[in-house]
């Protein structure tokens, strides 16, 4: 709209009566009017007619005759006003007929006078760029419009050449009717228009060869460039001097790197490698060898990295396992070109499925191609090795982190406090918690709990009390847990006192207390063998409404067992029945008191439940139920579980071992049966 509204500066320009002014009527006007007036009578030119419309000879006896008109341009200029003419009415509603065809005028001079490049005159008018803008869009769709039309007339005249013709009989003749037969005649003609193209840009070729052997003479040489100053040229840009050649060092590194940054694309499968992927998916990873199928799809691929790493996710996809195998084997192959993050990326995924011996085969072969384990790599061992119990390997890469300088998190603190506790070491894991917190990082609550509770397994109450003060002293605050491993460790080395004062205090900080600190104290009573006052402390219990738990009446039911009270004990199983599922240690009470008291029957249907259930026993508990075996007279029992513990992987005490074997040498002893010992069932 602004590139029009320049016109109508042009339009103040024009006589107030047209009429008088108008000139003979060119072929210009005659496409600005639908059709031609009779021309009128000869007369004085007007002011604003342009020489380069004047389309028929002038009258005046010094006019030049007008060069023939081209075809394709008139068509070209009528189809360009008849185009224009809806956009200056639009823009110029208020203006007559008459007014917008001088500004069509105008519009058409300065084009013919730009397109035949003629000279337009001292009087012609100007155009500004942004009138020339929408002169040249609406040029261009004309231009299109004007290729269409040819095309389809050439279509249509290809449609009845022989060739056309031959080829419709035929079709006709093999049955072809209707739009089938209308859309092949199309395709045939827009062929055979494509090879005569085809021809013509041949001809066209030949010709510019020719004029290449027989160049017409060189123009004399024209200056286009100003002579090359001499020196130096300084550029500077935001205070850098660009001019420095370091500059085009920079560029070639930047494009280097922009390399390595820009995603390549894989190369798609197909064919043999195709087939060939589809084996390497099927191969079992556990039995298969998936390098057969590997070399065939590198062999008809010649794969690049991108093509390797496309392959990876495919297989990931469809079986993680194949996957781990796949990307190790790749890890050798050059055109992978394996780096470190490859190695600790699968280091990673081994951890992480708990594969210790894979993670460390993929470690040892990274060592072989000399890549040494970098912080990130290091991390990862810490989590694995602590996951998986080795202390030895987790103090090594957690030394090596800390000697490249590098600041553990709570994570990684975490980690080797967890693998300090599982292997009995509190003393250590309390240390690395006073690192901690002199490095700034905070210890949880969870890393507080183990080392308070490995502290408590071992009975050193000292040392679990100092950690407590520790933790709330470092603002978190004490939570029912933590009284009770307090609890348990009096428990462990039978202080019912402290038991009872530390369950006390847990009251008084608004902590309702546990099954598990109500067993605490049972058991620090049951080490003093207090059996009295611990049923007088219960039966205070549930007169305030607590009841003790499965936990509490575990440590009860070990405690009638060791007295041999067998009704007793048999009345507390019938409890923790009803409280819930019967843990496993209710049948090695039961079998060990059995077995003493010289039940053979109820004995022999609590060891058959505890075959069943050997993968659940602890080392502890199958001594305790060798032992009572061994007491009662079970020798053939005895060294079952004996054989049983060993293929468990637990390792026999002295004791165990002298006396299994002790109770061989025997020979000849009449047997217990239990016949005369039916007292108390």
């Amino acid at each position: 709209m602004r590139a029009l509204l320049s016109l109508s500066r042009l339009a103040r320009r024009l006589p107030a009566s047209l009429a008088a002014a108008r000139a003979p009527t060119p072929f210009l006007l005659r496409h600005l009017h639908a059709d031609a007036p009779p021309p009128p009578p000869p007369q004085d030119p007007p002011p604003f007619v342009s020489r380069i419309l004047e389309s028929e000879p002038s009258l005046t006896p010094s006019a030049e005759p007008e060069p023939a008109s081209d075809p394709t341009l008139d068509e070209f200029l009528a189809r360009f006003v008849a185009a224009f003419r809806p956009q200056l009415a639009a823009a110029f509603p208020d203006h007559d007929r008459d007014v917008v065809d001088e500004m069509l005028r105008l519009v058409a001079d300065a084009v013919l006078c730009r397109l035949t490049g003629a000279d337009p005159g001292p009087d012609a008018i100007e155009l500004n760029d942004d009138l020339w803008a929408a002169v040249w869009e609406v040029s261009n769709s004309v231009r299109e419009a004007m290729r269409r039309d040819q095309v389809r007339a050439d279509l249509r005249q290809y449609l009845h050449c022989d060739e056309v013709k031959e080829m419709t009989r035929f079709a006709v003749d093999v049955g072809i009717r209707g739009a089938m037969l209308r859309e092949l005649r199309f395709k045939w003609a827009r062929e055979k228009l494509d090879e005569v193209e085809f021809y013509r840009s041949l001809d066209a070729m030949r010709a510019e060869a020719e004029a290449a052997h027989n160049p017409a003479p060189a123009p004399v040489p024209r200056l286009t460039a100003l002579p090359k100053r001499k020196g130096e040229v300084k550029f500077t840009m935001y205070g850098l001097d660009m001019s420095d050649p370091k500059w085009a060092e920079v560029a070639e590194r930047t494009a280097e790197a922009e390399a390595h940054f820009v995603p390549q694309e894989a190369k798609h499968v197909e064919g043999k490698a195709k087939k060939a992927e589809e084996r390497l998916l099927s191969v079992d990873p556990r039995k298969g060898d998936p390098v057969p199928a590997m070399e065939e799809w590198k062999e008809d691929l010649r794969p690049r990295r991108v093509d390797w790493m496309a392959l990876l996710d495919r297989i990931k996809a469809r079986n993680v396992e194949l996957y781990l195998k796949v990307a190790e084997i790749l890890l050798g192959e050059e055109s992978f070109e394996a780096g470190i993050r490859d190695y600790s990326k699968l280091i990673d995924l081994h951890s992480k499925a708990n594969h210790v011996e894979g993670a460390e085969r993929v470690l040892g072969k990274m060592k072989e191609k000399g890549i040494a384990p970098d912080i990130l790599t290091s991390i990862m061992l810490v989590h694995m090795y602590s996951k998986a119990g080795n202390l030895e390997r987790t103090k090594e890469a957690f030394e090596f982190i800390r000697k490249e300088g590098f600041k553990p998190d709570q994570k990684l603190f975490g980690s080797m406090i967890k693998c300090y506790v599982n292997h009995g070491e509190p003393v250590q894991a309390e240390s690395l918690i006073n690192s901690m917190s002199r490095q700034g990082v905070n210890p949880t609550r969870e890393i507080y709990a183990d080392v308070i509770r490995a502290y408590a397994q071992q009975g050193d109450v000292n040392s679990a009390q100092k950690v407590h003060g520790t933790m709330e002293s470092a603002g978190i605050k004490s939570a029912p847990e933590f009284f009770t491993l307090i609890i348990e460790a009096y428990g462990r080395i039978g202080d019912p006192d402290k038991a009872c004062s530390m369950f006390a205090h847990m009251r008084r900080s608004g902590h309702e207390p546990d099954d598990s600190s109500i067993a605490g104290v049972v058991a620090a009573y049951m080490k003093n063998n207090n059996l009295d006052q611990a049923l007088l402390w219960l039966l205070s219990l549930e007169k305030e409404g607590i009841k003790p738990g499965i936990k509490t009446n575990l440590v009860l039911l070990d405690w009638m067992s060791m007295l041999q009270l067998v009704l007793e004990a048999e009345q507390l199983v019938q409890k923790i029945k009803q409280l819930g599922e019967e843990p496993i240690e209710v049948h090695v009470f039961l079998a060990d008191m059995y077995a003493k008291s010289r039940l053979e029957e109820k004995t022999r249907r609590s060891l058959k439940i505890l075959e069943e259930k050997k993968k659940l026993l602890k080392g502890n508990q199958f001594e305790r139920i060798i032992r009572g075996l061994l007491d009662g007279g079970f020798p053939e029992e005895a060294n079952k579980y004996y054989k049983m513990m060993k293929s468990c992987g637990f390792e026999p005490s002295e004791t165990i071992e002298v006396g299994v074997r002790a109770s061989f040498r025997i020979r000849g002893g009449a047997r217990p049966t239990g016949t005369g010992y039916t007292r108390r069932q």
